[in-house]
């Protein structure tokens, strides 16, 4: 069974009540994905699957061939970071950094989400486009929590971005 993991095909040959989480970090390697409560509340593992941000934790690997996942390891280079990675460091959007993986796949999706017209439950007009605001991010952020403080500087970095974008 494939599995394309940041533009790599991998085979998913492991015991099917393997998590995608385990089955990115001990499996594929790619150890930037964290497992923080393993419960699906804190958002560490936030990895994006077929574009779409989603806990790894909460999801069986074998559910997903054929899908693609793209983790933080697949968003940027340290020498050609994504926007966002450039920003979070800019802004010092992190404290210990072990939430940052997920808090920057969560700000892909979110952008994208919101690109796509995409409302959330603050959106004013739920049939009109939405318009980015501290608290629109700050919904949308919501399922990645951070228990270091950075918060500001998390929305901060993402105001960046998206007014890079506009």
């Amino acid at each position: 069974m494939p599995i394309t993991i940041n533009g790599v095909e991998h085979e998913l040959d492991v015991d099917p009540r393997t998590t995608l989480l385990d089955f990115l970090r001990r499996d594929a390697g790619l150890t930037g994905t964290k497992k923080g409560c393993d419960h699906g509340q804190c958002g560490a593992c936030t990895v994006l699957l077929n574009g779409q941000r989603i806990n790894s934790c909460l999801t069986l690997a074998v559910m997903h061939e054929g899908d693609s996942v793209t983790t933080i390891e697949g968003l940027g280079t340290p020498n050609a970071p994504h926007p966002l990675q450039a920003a979070f460091v800019r802004h010092d959007g992190y404290q210990c950094g072990y939430c940052t993986p997920g808090q920057i796949c969560s700000a892909k999706a979110m952008l994208d989400e919101i690109a796509a017209g995409w409302a959330s439950v603050v959106s004013d007009d739920l049939a009109g486009t939405p318009v980015l605001s501290e608290d629109e991010i700050r919904e949308r952020m919501s399922g990645n929590v951070c228990r270091c403080g950075a918060y500001s500087n998390i929305v901060a970095a993402i105001v960046d971005v998206a007014g890079a974008r506009a």
